[in-house]
């Protein structure tokens, strides 16, 4: 809750304090950094349409908000994600559990889409926002490239510490070039796009580097020099980087004021329902893959207590030959989450294909 607060309303206040064209500068910065700008409380931030007083706002707030349309919802990706935690691991595919699961996902949402139909403009996720062009093609492309960003940070490390024996510090040091070039790269594309005038070129080049950088990690082996995790990285965080803020920027300038809350919020969810999604995902591929390259590389080995170990508990349970086979499972089976990473990135650039091209500098 902390964490959507504070990111919706930093990039709501820029859209209502800056003009369109010094937005992207000011995007970046946010995009590069995570600090909390507690001054906020004291300044005074221009309204560009009249607003009720925040008291009124308070007191009606029960009725303005969609509860029932979320009480649908929420348990409709309860059932999604633990149907995508628990394929072929706690279950098998075709068990009842699953199918109940999915079809539970399923029969609700489409109960929350009828509902949301039914509320119109005071619905949890309008419709008459939600498809309009600018704002679905940036929901997809700003999911995706956030769900990639949590599917990096959280597998990269888990081959430093799993494969390459790094302690959870050092993983952090190990991780820090895809981090900096991120960072360097959400801080010049502002600049860029004030440059160029228009944001859809970095949202499809950054794509092709997500892709291209994910490509190239999930080449990783226990035998990967030094030089080539660092320059994976970097490419990789580079094409984050330039594109992340793109779809940001897409909403802000096609939306109509009075619907760009709403219109970012859907952004801003589509980050965090991606993430939820393609991580289960990420989970069950490695999973998955692991149980089956562990019996061609280590069959005398219990695939299922190295998974239990976790990624710097395993070297308690196998030693010797098994280790370094298990180390090359380990590493295969890493490498095949990043191929959902590519087909991620390449997402990205289809989706960004549809988010048109407008230019910032005209008034």
């Amino acid at each position: 809750m902390g964490t959507s607060g504070i990111l919706n309303g930093a990039l709501l206040i820029i859209a209502e304090c800056v003009p369109m064209q010094r937005r992207p500068t000011l995007f970046g910065i946010v995009m590069g950094s995570g600090l909390v700008a507690v001054m906020l409380v004291f300044v005074r931030i221009p309204q560009q349409h009249p607003r009720p007083p925040p008291l009124s706002v308070l007191r009606s707030l029960h009725t303005s908000l969609d509860l029932l349309g979320f009480a649908i919802f929420a348990p409709a990706l309860l059932m999604l994600l633990l149907a995508l935690e628990w394929g072929g691991t706690k279950f098998a595919w075709n068990s009842s559990e699953i199918i109940g699961l999915f079809c539970g996902a399923g029969a609700t949402f489409i109960v929350f889409l009828l509902w949301n139909y039914h509320k119109g403009d005071a619905a949890l996720l309008p419709f008459s926002i939600a498809r309009q062009r600018a704002v679905w093609s940036s929901c997809f492309v700003y999911g995706l490239y956030m769900s990639n960003l949590y599917t990096a940070s959280y597998w990269v490390p888990v081959y430093f510490q799993g494969v390459k024996n790094a302690s959870p510090t050092m993983s952090g040091v190990y991780f820090l070039p895809m981090i900096v070039a991120h960072v360097f790269a959400a801080l010049i594309s502002g600049p860029i796009v004030n440059k160029l005038g228009y944001y859809t070129p970095l949202a499809l080049f950054g794509a092709v580097l997500l892709s291209v950088g994910s490509g190239l990690i999930s080449t990783f082996s226990p035998s990967t020099p030094t030089g080539k995790w660092i320059g994976y990285q970097i490419l990789y965080g580079a094409g984050r980087g330039l594109g992340l803020q793109m779809p940001l920027l897409n909403v802000q300038h096609s939306v109509a004021p009075q619907q760009l809350p709403i219109a970012m919020g859907l952004t801003i969810f589509s980050q965090s329902f991606g993430a939820a999604v393609f991580l289960s995902l990420a989970e069950t591929i490695f999973s998955n893959s692991f149980r089956t390259l562990i019996t061609e590389y280590a069959p005398s080995v219990n695939g299922q207590s190295i998974i239990d170990a976790g990624a710097t508990g395993f070297r308690q349970v196998v030693s010797g030959t098994d280790l370094a086979n298990v180390l090359i499972a380990y590493a295969k089976s890493i490498d095949r989450v990043f191929y959902l990473a590519v087909g991620m990135g390449a997402g990205c650039f289809i989706f960004g294909l549809a988010m048109g091209w407008k230019n910032l500098k005209k008034k």
